[in-house]
């Protein structure tokens, strides 16, 4: 039997373990999963990480998020949120404010034209993520959510 991870990133000698075999699926499986998702954002012209915090601010509402609770609420740390904001904030999609109880922390919130962009990706992007995971159905992708908190947990 052929292994099609092996095929895949065309290595020709076995795996040294199946942690390391299990490690490397998950990391390919993120890649091609992330690349295929990107390409619906594409469309609107984000990056999968800045979709990610539009996510976040919608979620966290009016009251908005310091840039350190975003980062903290992040799928995949991203070592230059303030850069990654002012692009976002360039853009109309999210603004920030200075807190008058503390002029130290800077909250940012999202716009309605960040909103906006947001309701007109719903659709294609949960299309996108049924096409995709779809097929593997309910149980199985039941188990693999599950085996996957039982590997972050294991990881600290």
């Amino acid at each position: 039997m052929t292994n099609r991870l092996l095929d895949e990133i065309k290595q020709t000698r076995p795996f040294g373990s199946l942690e390391e075999e299990v490690l490397l699926g998950v990391a390919r499986t993120s890649d091609v999963l992330q690349r295929r998702v990107g390409e619906v954002l594409k469309t609107a012209a984000l990056t999968l990480t800045q979709y990610n915090v539009l996510r976040i601010l919608r979620g966290a509402g009016a009251a908005g998020l310091s840039c350190s609770e975003v980062t903290s609420r992040m799928i995949t740390k991203d070592p230059d949120m303030t850069r990654m904001l002012d692009r976002l904030e360039a853009r109309q999609l999210v603004t920030r404010a200075r807190e008058a109880t503390d002029r130290r922390v800077v909250t940012t919130r999202i716009t309605e034209e960040g909103l906006a962009l947001l309701a007109s990706l719903d659709g294609p992007v949960e299309e996108h993520q049924r096409r995709i995971l779809g097929p593997l159905g309910d149980e199985k992708l039941r188990a693999l959510a599950s085996l996957l908190d039982e590997a972050r947990a294991a990881s600290g």
